[in-house]
């Protein structure tokens, strides 16, 4: 029979191990039934999320876990703030144009602008207590992970839940996961993506290359670890001050 209380107790100290989730600043609340284990609480930021969950499925008797933590917001925002931003991004990027996008509000589904080409895809925004919930299909990997990036920079998101399907299927892979990251770096104003190079092996991504300011440094990681499916982020870049 698993004992639930060591079980918590290693799980405690796989979260303590790592300083980036910070639990003593940053508390998680956790129970643990029947292999499932649910972390609830607020992080720093999405590494302090993504390296979380890492670090409790490295516990052997968690077989599962109930994903309920929020990122603190960059900005306070409404719910209603939210979701206009985040389907004004949508509407705005040119590898969107074709598609559908829908806004549900209140239990209202409204149609914002209707795909004038067949299989172009559908995106549906919805946003509950901070989180973004994308719902619908994309013809593509590249257009899921580049619509999860769009709904974290807004600065209100607290989560994105990305459940966009791809049709047809398609499957991923290191070179599909690398070419999400390097479009989520293109797409970034504020980074000079031109000086950055991708490396990916699994579900780990190696940044490289030199950039002017610590800022951009920063904003090049953060970018990475919004893109679906990444992990774990490895920065390497290099900070050159003419």
């Amino acid at each position: 029979m698993i004992d639930k209380a060591k079980v918590l107790d290693a799980v405690r100290a796989a979260l303590a191990s790592e300083p980036r989730v910070d639990p003593h600043n940053h508390p998680i609340a956790m129970d643990f039934e029947d292999g499932t284990l649910t972390l609830e609480g607020e992080v720093a930021s999405v590494a302090a999320k993504k390296l979380a969950l890492e670090a409790a499925v490295t516990v052997p008797q968690v077989t599962g876990i109930i994903d309920r933590l929020r990122v603190t917001p960059a900005q306070p925002m409404g719910d209603g703030q939210i979701r206009e931003l985040v389907r004004d991004a949508l509407l705005q990027e040119p590898a969107f144009e074709e598609c559908t996008i829908r806004e549900t509000a209140k239990g209202e589904t409204i149609t914002l602008r209707e795909s004038p080409v067949d299989g172009r895809g559908c995106i549906e925004v919805e946003v509950a207590d901070g989180v973004v919930t994308l719902n619908g299909e994309v013809p593509g990997l590249d257009n899921k992970r580049l619509a999860g990036v769009l709904a974290w920079w807004v600065p209100g998101s607290r989560d994105v839940i990305n459940g966009l399907a791809v049709e047809p299927p398609e499957e991923d892979s290191f070179d599909l996961i690398a070419e999400g990251v390097r479009l989520a770096l293109e797409k970034d104003p504020f980074v000079d993506a031109g000086q950055l190079r991708v490396g990916v092996r699994g579900t780990v991504v190696t940044l490289a290359g030199l950039l002017p300011s610590e800022a951009q440094r920063d904003m090049a990681e953060c970018d990475a670890w919004y893109v679906f499916g990444v992990d774990k982020v490895v920065n390497r870049i290099e900070v050159h001050r003419s």
